[in-house]
This record gives C-alpha cells, sequence and structure tokens, in this order.
C-alpha cells in the first residue's frame, strides 16, 4: 500500500492543516518539503478569502480603475481616454483573476505538493485530532503525529446596531463579487477596505459617501489618510470624518438603505457596505476541546506555536494569531512555522533567536502593507509616533515627490509625500511611508533596508537610477544629512 493510500486509510499525518487559503497551502507545502506527510482540510474554496473575495479580486478591479487615473495625469495619454471604464469588461477581468470561483486549479496544486486534500467543516477534537464533517454530514478523524495548524482566517466584523441585519449591508464579500454597480453607495469604515472600495466603486461610477469615525487608514501616518481623503473628495465621493453610524434601516428588501448618523441627520443609499474590521474565525473550530476559548485570537510565539495549549503541536497562521491581517504576513509566517515544525520533527535545534530562520520577527518590526487607492499608500516599519512610543530616539524626513524629476515625469504635477523615521542612537530607518501614483513599487527597497537595517551611511551608496519615482530615496538622505550637519 502506498504512503498516501495508507494516510488516507488511517486518517493520520504528520501534520494537519485547518484551511487551504494562502496561509494554509504554505504551511503545507513547507511541512510537505521537509519530508513530512500533510492532509489539508478546507470547508469553502480551496485558495481561501484572499483568492476569491479580497486581494486578488478587489486588485483586478482596482486596476483598471487607477490605469485611467493614471492616464489622465499625462498630458497626450488624457486626451485619448474615456471618463469611466468599460464595467462590463472590469468585472470580466475580476472573473478570470479569480477563475469564476472555480478552485480546480487551486485544489490541483494542494495534491501536487503530494498534500491530501479533505473538502469539509474542520474541527479540533482534542490534543492532535481533529475531525473533518463533509457536506453529506459524513465525519471522520484525522491525527496529527507532530502538528496541527489552524489557519481559518477571519470574517467581517458588524457592528450591533438596530437594523444590521435586515438592512442586508455588503461586505468585503459583496464588494468584491458584485457585477452591479449601484448608483448611490454608503461605506462604512476608514481602513484600508474602506478607502479601496472607496476608490473603486466611485471610479465604476457609484456616488460614494465614505463615513470614518476617525481619520482614514489609522494606522499609516496622518498624511497618507488625508492626501487620501482629498483624492476621493476631488473625484466626487462625500468623505465625513469624526462620523458614526448609529442604526440602518431597509423596510422594503429590494429598496434603499437608510442609516441614521450621530448628529440625528440621515442618509440615503442604494447599498451599503460595513468595512469596520474582522474577528477570527475560530467560534466552531474545537477550540474548547484542546482549553481554549471559542471565537478568539490565538496568542503564539515567535514560531507561531499557540502559547495557551500544552506541548509543540498547535500552530495559529495568518488573521487566527493578530500579528499582521496582511496575506503576504501570513504566507510569511506560514513559511516559518513549517520549516520549524519540519525542524521539530526531526529533532533539530530551533533558529528562533531574533531574524532566525525559525522566527517571525518581521511581524513586530518590518510589516509591509499597501493600500491599493489613488495615490497609493504604502509603508513599511513604524511610524514616527509609533517609534516615539516605543522609546526610540528618532528623526523624521519628509518630503514631496515632487522633489525627484522622475515623479514628475511619471505623472504630471505629481502629487505625493514620502516621510522616513530615523533611529537617531543606531542611524538605520524604523519606518518609511509612501503615498503617490506607483509608490506600491518602492516599498520593497523600504522593506529591506528596514527589515535589513542597513545602515544610512550604506544606504546613501544605494544610487537611484535618473528619472524614476525611486529618486525620492536620494534626496530624503540628502534631507537627514542636512538636517544633522
Amino acid at each position: 500500500m502506498s504512503e498516501a493510500r495508507e494516510n488516507q486509510e488511517r486518517g493520520t499525518y504528520d501534520v494537519v492543516v485547518l484551511g487551504a487559503g494562502p496561509v494554509g497551502a504554505n504551511v503545507a507545502d513547507r511541512a510537505r518539503a521537509a519530508g513530512l506527510t500533510v492532509a489539508v482540510v478546507e470547508r469553502e474554496l480551496v485558495g481561501g478569502e484572499c483568492a476569491y473575495w479580497a486581494c486578488v479580486p478587489s486588485k483586478a478591479l482596482l486596476r483598471p480603475v487607477i490605469a485611467l487615473a493614471d492616464a489622465h495625469r499625462v498630458d497626450g495619454a488624457r486626451q485619448a481616454v474615456t471618463d469611466r471604464p468599460d464595467t462590463g469588461r472590469v468585472f470580466a477581468r475580476r472573473n478570470h483573476y479569480v477563475n469564476d470561483w472555480d478552485d480546480t486549479g487551486q485544489a490541483e496544486w494542494v495534491k501536487s505538493i503530494g498534500a491530501d486534500l479533505y473538502r469539509g467543516h474542520g474541527r479540533l477534537d482534542g490534543p492532535r485530532r481533529a475531525t473533518v464533517t463533509r457536506g453529506d454530514g459524513a465525519r471522520l478523524t484525522l491525527t496529527a503525529r507532530h502538528a496541527v495548524a489552524i489557519a481559518t482566517g477571519s470574517r467581517p466584523a458588524l457592528p450591533d446596531i438596530p437594523g444590521i441585519a435586515e438592512s442586508r449591508p455588503w461586505t468585503n464579500r459583496h464588494g468584491t463579487d458584485s457585477s452591479t454597480v449601484p448608483a448611490r453607495l454608503a461605506i462604512v469604515g476608514g481602513g484600508g477596505v474602506g478607502v479601496e472600495m472607496a476608490t473603486l466603486w466611485q471610479g465604476l461610477g457609484s456616488q460614494v459617501t465614505l463615513l470614518a469615525r476617525h481619520r482614514l487608514i489609522p494606522r499609516m501616518e496622518p498624511f497618507a489618510g488625508e492626501l487620501i481623503a482629498r483624492s476621493l473628495t476631488e473625484a466626487g465621493a462625500d468623505v465625513r470624518i469624526g462620523t458614526q453610524v448609529t442604526a440602518v434601516r431597509r423596510p422594503d428588501p429590494t429598496g434603499p438603505v437608510t442609516l441614521t448618523l450621530d448628529d440625528g441627520s440621515e442618509l440615503q443609499a442604494d447599498e451599503v457596505m460595513f468595512a469596520t474590521g474582522r474577528t477570527p474565525a475560530t467560534d466552531d473550530i474545537g477550540l474548547d476541546t484542546v482549553g481554549l476559548t471559542p471565537g478568539t485570537w490565538l496568542k503564539v510565539d515567535t514560531t507561531c506555536l499557540v502559547r495557551d495549549v500544552d506541548g509543540t503541536w498547535l500552530y495559529a497562521l495568518g488573521d487566527v494569531n493578530h500579528q499582521a491581517l496582511l496575506t503576504h504576513q501570513g504566507k510569511y509566517q506560514a513559511r516559518t512555522a513549517g520549516d520549524a515544525i519540519g525542524a521539530r520533527a526531526a529533532g533539530r535545534p530551533l533558529d528562533d533567536g531574533p531574524w532566525g530562520d525559525h522566527a517571525t520577527t518581521a511581524d513586530q518590526h518590518a510589516v509591509p502593507q499597501v493600500f491599493f487607492t489613488d495615490p497609493e499608500a504604502a509603508a513599511v516599519g513604524l511610524t514616527a509616533e509609533q517609534a516615539a512610543q516605543a522609546g526610540h530616539r528618532i528623526h523624521t524626513v519628509d518630503l514631496d515627490f515632487n522633489a525627484a524629476l522622475g515623479a514628475n515625469l511619471y505623472a504630471d504635477n505629481y502629487r505625493g509625500h514620502a516621510r522616513m523615521v530615523v533611529d537617531l542612537d543606531r542611524e538605520v530607518l524604523l519606518g518609511v511611508t509612501f503615498v503617490g501614483p506607483g509608490v506600491s513599487e518602492l516599498l520593497h527597497s523600504a522593506t529591506v533596508a528596514v527589515a535589513g537595517e542597513v545602515p544610512l551611511k550604506r544606504l546613501r551608496h544605494a544610487i537611484a537610477c535618473f528619472p524614476t519615482v525611486s529618486e525620492i530615496w536620494l534626496f530624503l538622505l540628502a534631507a537627514y544629512h542636512r538636517d544633522r550637519t
């Protein structure tokens, strides 16, 4: 009998992974590379939220909107384009990149690495055990010799306000899988999902009202949200900061929805989207069978091992551990944890010190993130406020992008801003933020500088080509030198 057949017959594997999104797929791949047998359990589509309702479809939809905006910023190109994207083609493009919500290719990839895929609802059933309940009600038990990895992700968190259920609000899923442009769309929440969806649907022809309790994208430098708010307003959106929704109602299921605001006024829209945070998808995965509280975020160590469970067998990766709710960061955790699982299984010592092979150090010091708004906002590491609160002695350098000729050649009257936060004691970067057209492609250079703790004295030798947007690095470093001499 083959090893794969024997594993299936016995239901025993070295590693069992709950969740087959990009995080689960990566830890499975790394464990297989270490020579371990792996079972992967998925209750929805293999590929997860990112592939079908978040990163991939949202960026597929946003790219035509941003490309059109970029063309309007270049004389000679703006005269050749229309005012609005072809929505039918935009939605068709989205459908192509999500494979029409068919996960056959993703499922075949899981099998291609030598892992066994089980479709159904996976739940823990005590230490090193999980049950899988299939759609037909059949149930089977899987046993893990070495590790169970939880990669079940998160889901939208809706506020507890009157009328929320009856109003049938959009969440990120409706915002990315819908193929009809509402005439009026109210978006509640000023974080990453809120600002991206406002950019998208305003660009596709909706009259968008964006309601935020605090400033936009509050985890970035303040100027990032300010520039995005300004751009959205210029595009025709109604951006209201310091506004809270206290109730919603939709008496006619096919009619408009009315939002009651905290100042007593009302706002009517054809659809309302709530982008008000995420909650862990851990409420029904059997956490209580191992002494944990269902529905909670899972605390982990630097190898992503769950802290409050005895032994070295339970790992939590991606959104569920609340370190950084970003796909690329979850994949980083999965690669690190997969290697740690392999090392522990083989009895090898762990390299889990800062920046070690089995440590997710970047979760604390060098998390990169991009919001594909117009303009784009990209950042890595600490903001100036975060760095100061952490006790660092810092110096900040701020520049508008028009200091670089390459930026102005990229877009006429280029509008954007850059900031770097310097640790004065070590003269390395603690954080960098860019806001402007196309800055997402600048971010990896900043991430390398922050994660690598590259001394500014050495960084000045990394020459940016002329004329590119990246020239902003030269001007930031020159400004720091002037400030300090």
